[in-house]
């Protein structure tokens, strides 16, 4: 572990104890790596608004890690659209080494990055892919598909309509609740369940839209 930020370790803890998410040794030196990774890059890639280290703990880490329980019945093949700093992906990677998680973005300086952290900390079962989602093509659907701040809800089911069957799972993390957008969602999707996050640290409003395809 990067000892510049292992001092981050209990706040990522106490953080991942309060979403009920336990992490191993391992897994909690990965992420700090990781976060190691993405405050040194983000000086040159512009990965995220977000600049100050402290505060992506819990703007990146910990809100990766609130959608960990509704990944958690979730079948091994998941697809993170428009990744971009690698936000949720890479954390759900660290969590879940017995599934298989493709990263899709388009911005060839961040799937840059997000290669460099698959390579530095050996993560086997991720995949980074630099494409735009509609024209993105694969033979077996996803199991679940997420989005964090990608588009509008009917742009993010629209563009991956083919990457999932009725069978998968649609998880996007939202601020507020977008109930504009709700309204304007395809008409062979529907809202399964808006679920609320607290995520320690972060003071906006956090939701969690789980979506399902209807025909």
């Amino acid at each position: 572990m990067d000892l510049e930020y292992a001092g981050y370790a209990e706040e990522l803890e106490e953080g991942a104890q309060q979403l009920g998410v336990v992490l191993s040794d391992n897994q909690r030196d990965q992420l700090l790596a990781y976060l190691a990774l993405l405050s040194k890059w983000n000086k040159a890639y512009n990965l995220t608004a977000v600049r100050d280290t402290a505060e992506m703990v819990s703007r990146h880490l910990l809100d990766s890690l609130s959608v960990v329980p509704h990944v958690q019945p979730g079948g091994s093949r998941w697809l993170d659209v428009g990744s971009g700093g690698g936000m949720p992906g890479i954390p759900l990677a660290i969590l879940f080494p017995e599934r298989h998680f493709t990263l899709l973005d388009s911005n060839g300086k961040k799937t840059r990055f997000l290669t460099q952290v698959k390579l530095e900390l050996k993560l086997a079962n991720l995949e980074v892919v630099h494409s735009r989602v509609e024209q993105f093509k694969l033979a077996q659907p996803f199991n679940g598909i997420t989005s964090r701040a990608f588009s509008s809800l009917e742009d993010f089911t629209s563009w991956t309509r083919h990457l999932g069957d009725l069978d998968s799972c649609w998880l996007a993390m939202k601020g507020i609740q977008p109930d504009d957008e709700l309204q304007a969602l395809p008409v062979d999707f529907q809202l399964e369940r808006c679920v609320v996050l607290k995520v320690p640290g972060c003071q906006g409003q956090r939701h969690l839209l789980i979506l399902r395809r209807t025909s």
